[in-house]
């Protein structure tokens, strides 16, 4: 299967281009519709993995046109371009922010997305489905992996801790704050199955029923680490239901404590 992937020096593309074969695009972020026509049919792939994204928040915040045509536009054409190959595409949990209820919350739930990331990510699904109904739309966790194998790191929730712990800075997280956690690896090996998946969207990680005070400490736990651990009371919930993933895949993720047990194995750091 010739794969086209897009992203493949960031943090989900680099690991996907690192366990498979695949076609790397160059970047998309300000390519127009023409641009993308011409690389699809130069390459004419089987499949599309579209990781490429303005992801960063706060970023999208300040440059909102900027955002919409990466997070909307770009997985449009290429929606529309794809003429017959197989169409996955990562959206974002960011899309629950919002919503006043504790979740989990179903891929069907009315959204209503606080951030102008998470709404751009909820107008591509739409857009996206309108232009190619077998496309497959993942909504993804928080992401996390270690340092090493020579691919790109990015702060994440695991990294985090252990530069707190090492530093001994003080990390703050909301006994109110709900979210679903991932080890990166297990969602790129996940991957091969999202590949058959019948068009839609897809809740796409680990599910997580505690909130993230409690999840830091069972993680410090698992870690063996002692960071300073502020605790707050601040609301939001981007719990996702997984079940649809796990009734269409067959299997769905591993729970945080599994996929971090996995992390550390990987790594040497836990026989």
């Amino acid at each position: 299967m010739k794969i086209l992937l897009t992203g493949a020096n960031g943090f989900v593309g680099a690991r996907i281009r690192a366990a498979a074969p695949v076609i790397c695009a160059p970047s998309l972020r300000g390519a127009e519709k023409e641009d993308i026509d011409r690389l699809i049919d130069t390459v004419q792939p089987d499949a599309i993995l579209h990781t490429a994204a303005i992801s960063d928040i706060g970023a999208c915040a300040k440059d909102p046109e900027g955002s919409y045509h990466a997070n909307v536009l770009v997985p449009e054409y290429l929606a529309k371009a794809a003429n017959g190959a197989k169409l996955v595409l990562f959206s974002s949990d960011q899309v629950y922010t919002g919503l006043n209820e504790n979740g989990p919350f179903a891929e069907e739930q009315p959204l209503c997305p606080a951030n102008v990331y998470g709404r751009h990510k909820w107008e591509a699904e739409q857009r996206v489905l309108s232009a190619l109904p077998d496309a497959v739309m993942l909504r993804a966790t928080w992401m996390y992996d270690l340092p090493g194998y020579g691919l790109p790191i990015r702060g994440n929730f695991v990294l985090n801790l252990l530069t707190a712990a090492m530093r001994q800075q003080t990390v703050r997280f909301s006994c109110h704050d709900y979210r679903g956690i991932t080890y990166v690896r297990e969602a790129v090996e996940k991957l091969t199955q999202v590949m058959e998946l019948p068009g839609g969207i897809y809740n796409f990680g680990s599910e997580n029923d505690c909130d993230m005070y409690e999840t830091v400490l069972r993680a410090c736990e698992q870690l063996n680490i002692r960071p300073d651990i502020e605790k707050q009371d601040w609301k939001r919930s981007l719990r996702m239901d997984g079940s649809k993933l796990r009734a269409a895949a067959g299997s769905g993720f591993s729970d945080l404590q599994t996929g971090l047990m996995q992390c550390l194995r990987d790594y040497g750091l836990q026989m």
